[in-house]
């Protein structure tokens, strides 16, 4: 028997994370866990070989706990994919539309179908996921009851979608990082467009941002992300997460990282990866 590769995702059966894990890795087994830190502890310990991290969606903005563990796991990012959101509303077998009273799901995908369900006249019920939404109607049936989760989880636990695609907004989309515990992973051909992704902890001085910020200006480095965030409740430890475009070779970016280093105690590569052809469209 052949035993498949695993890749890691935070949640239950049937989330959005699994369906990415489907849709861009299918030789893959997609092996769920409750939390990040699981996730993350899965792809360090060689459990899996890789990991399928969300780290930020078009409406909802980051998921904070991710780049708080980033810089500690040890993991290298080695790809992004983006992810159109599509919720179904599904129920038990045989249930109609006209029957349900209560819809229940993660609050932002109620959130996210606010405008759906007000259409409906239902009420909402806020839990952990949507696929947990969906396993929960599974384990206990009600014919006054559906959810809201990706279509993925109405084929794992048996339901029937009653309305497809009842999202707000069309260009709902999750960006995903894919993770690997290789130290030195293979680099990107040098006919793909990169990014590199960094984590840089600066200075407590006077201007040690703004100071640090100016080599990638006067090197041409397009930079595309940059976040901060606090480690161990430190108001003097501002940490930040920032992406560019290019490699660390490239001499423009090479020469603006010289630069950052003077202005920071602490700078971390976190990974070297194409980007997703989906970029330039969200």
């Amino acid at each position: 028997m052949i035993m498949l590769k695993k890749i890691a995702f935070q949640g239950a059966p049937g989330a959005n994370s699994h369906e990415a894990c489907r849709d861009y890795f299918p030789g893959y087994e997609a092996a769920p866990y409750a939390t990040f830190e699981e996730a993350f502890e899965a792809v360090s310990s060689g459990v899996c070989e890789l990991g399928m991290i969300p780290v930020e969606n078009s409406i909802a903005g980051r998921v904070a706990d991710v780049h708080h563990l980033l810089p500690s796991s040890g993991l290298k990012i080695i790809g992004e994919r983006f992810k159109p959101i599509r919720f179904q509303l599904m129920a038990n077998k045989g249930v109609k539309l006209d029957q349900v009273k209560t819809v229940s799901s993660m609050a932002i995908a109620l959130h996210q179908c606010r405008r759906s369900l007000k259409k409906l006249g239902v009420e909402t019920e806020a839990v952990g996921d949507t696929a947990g939404a969906a396993r929960a109607l599974s384990q206990n049936p009600d014919p006054t009851k559906a959810a809201i989760a990706p279509a993925l989880a109405a084929e794992i636990y048996g339901l029937d979608i009653l309305a497809k695609d009842i999202e707000d907004e069309r260009h709902n989309t999750t960006r995903f990082l894919v993770m690997t515990a290789d130290k030195a992973p293979a680099p990107p051909p040098f006919t793909q467009r990169c990014i590199t992704s960094f984590c840089f902890r600066v200075k407590n001085l006077p201007a040690a941002l703004y100071k640090a910020m100016g080599g990638f200006a006067t090197n041409g480095v397009n930079m595309t992300k940059l976040e901060s965030y606090m480690e161990g409740g430190a108001f003097t430890a501002t940490f930040f997460y920032a992406e560019v475009d290019g490699r660390p070779e490239d001499r423009g970016l090479a020469l603006a990282l010289e630069e950052l280093g003077f202005f920071t105690d602490r700078l971390e590569i976190l990974g070297v990866f194409p980007a997703d052809p989906f970029r330039d469209r969200v």
